[in-house]
């Protein structure tokens, strides 16, 4: 490969490659370089750092995660459904990555435990869909609730256990579903308009 023809998302799909053959302790801009056949200085022409580095494959991941939304968030479904989906595919999104690949699962969570900015714009920007979808559910007048992003805030932190990688040793156990569509029953209850 020759570094005129060397774009970002190779390197990142080459540095998401090697974190995944040596780990995030092990791993190095040299060996992302190694990969592409280009000299590390190539890499630095596109992430100036191993940490700016290392957040762009941070954010592409949790991108990919949870791509699924999109589909959730162009529906015109009826609040209730919308929420519903939203949640359940956010959890099975996170359940997919940590059960079908532990050790890649467990790379990316060191990761993201570095990139605290890049995870910062990641909860905001998944809280600013929640809060989409119960502001246009209660503009339709099928939620309730004077504050769309404080209600948004609260159900994100309610189904905490079900998205958020700290609970992942808990995701296999077979009533993870039932408990989550439990919650969503009461906090679409708790939005209900009465």
């Amino acid at each position: 490969m020759t570094d005129g023809i060397l774009t970002s998302e190779q390197i990142l799909t080459a540095a998401q490659d090697v974190l995944r053959r040596y780990g995030p302790a092990k791993a190095t801009v040299v060996d992302v370089a190694r990969a592409l056949g280009v000299s590390h200085g190539s890499v630095y022409r596109h992430f100036p750092s191993k940490t700016a580095l290392r957040e762009a494959v941070t954010h592409r991941w949790l991108e990919e995660a949870h791509a699924g939304l999109a589909k959730v968030m162009a529906s015109s479904a009826p609040a209730e459904t919308r929420l519903r989906d939203w949640l359940t595919t956010l959890s099975a999104s996170k359940r997919a990555k940590a059960l079908d690949d532990p050790e890649l699962f467990a790379t990316y969570m060191v990761l993201v435990n570095e990139a605290s900015e890049v995870i910062q714009e990641h909860i905001t920007g998944l809280v600013d869909q929640l809060e989409e979808i119960i502001a246009t559910g209660a503009a339709r007048g099928e939620l309730a609730t004077a504050d769309p992003a404080a209600s948004a805030r609260t159900v994100f932190l309610a189904a905490n256990a079900f998205h958020d990688p700290a609970h992942a040793a808990s995701w296999s156990r077979p009533e993870v579903e039932d408990e989550l569509n439990a919650l969503c029953d009461l906090l679409l209850l708790g939005l209900k308009p009465r």
